[in-house]
């Protein structure tokens, strides 16, 4: 059957648009200005747990944020289903800017940089003072990580009806670094708990230590409301605890704008990320003496202006050796 007639033209030709390309390309993303404020509680496999208005919401990230991951601790705009009921999902159109960041590698020589934690005040080293025996080099490197991020650093220290802490504090003394010490007694009654919550009142902290070293037990304790991880127990062969805490949450606690950040025990901290000029802003009493420093000076080098700064007694010669000895974390491995 002929569909057109002898004198057809180009006008008279009905055409297919293709299925490319039918739609003009442009760069302008919405801005989503009514988008509702959150924060990350929680991710698991590519969700995410918000809290929006006092309510959990669970998201998932836009497509227009491309591999930029929003982590526990970050403030985020969404839209979408926000009502928090069973089956419904927002999405996660923007994430605002950090304004610290807790960051570690697999080890020293992984390039891989992996966001722990986000927006976080306080970085809580939790160590037991034996069973298993302390980490001193994990500790440095847990402080290096926090110093690099903007976190003020905590010393956690458990277990001291089975050590006296005398030794382990002597060794940070220099960096003026606020302590607990509790014991399991005091973990039990509650007591420990209590001291500790005295240094998270109106800030956000994040946990971090070694497995098994009691810390999921005292974020326990700390919100006995939101308990939801068991305890594991330290082999007696190795000295290595199970992994009881699977991926970072954030918890309230009573105090207003106070929340604990439970993260997986780590067994190494890798630094491959940091740069160690920035670790001296950690020391300001040692700053001002890196003037005189040669360009790229590591602090650790025989031409470093410190240790003329120090010998002029304008600051205390602990205080040079502790940044010294953070400064070689790196080249150590945390067991030496």
């Amino acid at each position: 059957m002929r569909r057109y007639g002898k004198h057809t033209d180009e006008d008279d030709i009905r055409t297919r648009p293709g299925r490319r390309n039918t739609r003009p390309r442009t760069n302008i993303r919405p801005k989503h200005e009514d988008a509702a404020e959150g924060m990350v509680l929680t991710v698991d496999r590519g969700r995410l747990t918000c809290l929006v208005e006092g309510r959990t919401v669970l998201a998932m990230k836009a497509r227009e944020l491309g591999r930029k991951a929003a982590v526990v601790g970050d403030r985020v705009a969404l839209v979408g289903d926000m009502s928090g009921k069973k089956d419904t999902l927002a999405r996660i159109v923007r994430i605002e800017e950090r304004t610290s960041v807790l960051r570690r590698t697999a080890d020293d020589d992984d390039p891989f940089e992996r966001v722990v934690v986000a927006n976080a005040d306080q970085l809580a080293i939790v160590t037991a003072l034996a069973d298993p025996e302390p980490r001193p080099r994990l500790i440095d490197r847990c402080l290096v990580a926090a110093f690099d991020g903007g976190l003020t650093p905590l010393l956690v220290l458990t277990k001291s009806d089975l050590a006296p802490p005398d030794e382990l504090l002597e060794l940070y003394g220099a960096l003026d670094i606020p302590h607990v010490v509790t014991s399991r007694e005091e973990l039990a009654d509650g007591e420990a708990a209590d001291r500790v919550r005295d240094h998270l009142t109106g800030k956000i902290t994040a946990f971090v230590g070694h497995s098994g070293v009691g810390k999921t037990t005292l974020v326990n304790a700390l919100v006995p409301d939101d308990r939801r991880r068991s305890t594991g127990h330290v082999n007696a062969v190795t000295g290595r605890g199970r992994h009881t805490t699977t991926s970072a949450l954030a918890l309230p606690l009573a105090a207003p704008d106070s929340w604990v950040v439970d993260t997986p025990g780590v067994r190494s901290f890798g630094l491959n990320h940091v740069d160690p000029s920035r670790v001296i802003h950690a020391f300001p009493d040692l700053e001002p003496g890196t003037e005189g420093c040669p360009r790229a000076c590591g602090h650790d080098e025989p031409d470093c202006a410190l240790d003329a700064w120090v010998a002029e007694g304008h600051a205390d010669p602990a205080r040079l050796y502790s940044l010294r000895r953070l400064l070689a974390t790196r080249e150590r491995k945390e067991g030496d």
